[in-house]
Formats: C-alpha cells, sequence, structure tokens
C-alpha cells in the first residue's frame, strides 16, 4: 500500500503523551481512524475515537473521512476547564 504524507497537530493530553505538538508522518493509513489507530498503538494514547473529534485540513470530519497525501490533521482531545 503506498504510503502519503500528512501532518499531525497534537493538543492537550494528546501532546503531552506524544511529547510534542506537531509532526509530518508517513502513513498508508486510509481514514483518520485508521492514521489514529497507528498513532495510539505507536504513542500510547490513552483516549479513544470516541473521545476525540478531528478535523482535516480546518474542517472537522467523520473518522471514516478518506486522507490526502498532504492533508494537515488534528486530533482534539475533550477541553476541561472551570
Amino acid at each position: 500500500m503506498q504510503k502519503k504524507t500528512f501532518n499531525i497537530h497534537y493538543f492537550a493530553i494528546l501532546r503531552e503523551q506524544r511529547g510534542c505538538s506537531v509532526e509530518t508522518l508517513e502513513s498508508a493509513a486510509v481514514t483518520a481512524a485508521d492514521l489514529y489507530a497507528e498513532l495510539q498503538a505507536a504513542h500510547g494514547f490513552e483516549l479513544g475515537t470516541e473521545s476525540l473529534k478531528v478535523a482535516i485540513n480546518d474542517a472537522f470530519c467523520d473518522w471514516g473521512t478518506p486522507l490526502q497525501t498532504g492533508d494537515a490533521i488534528v486530533f482534539i482531545p475533550p477541553v476541561a476547564g472551570g
């Protein structure tokens, strides 16, 4: 399967767990869900997709949205505050 290049942005707990806020990654992932599952396995992310939102190229998307090379993908955890 052909790999694509993605620009991934992490916020809050995902940024803490990954140790960076942005990275460029090559992956054969077809959908946002596939990509997150790959990242979750590689980095031990504790949150599942049911707890996150995903945005591709600045637009909120469904987890089944197909990815294209060069996409900017943001995984957005729940926000806590007071």
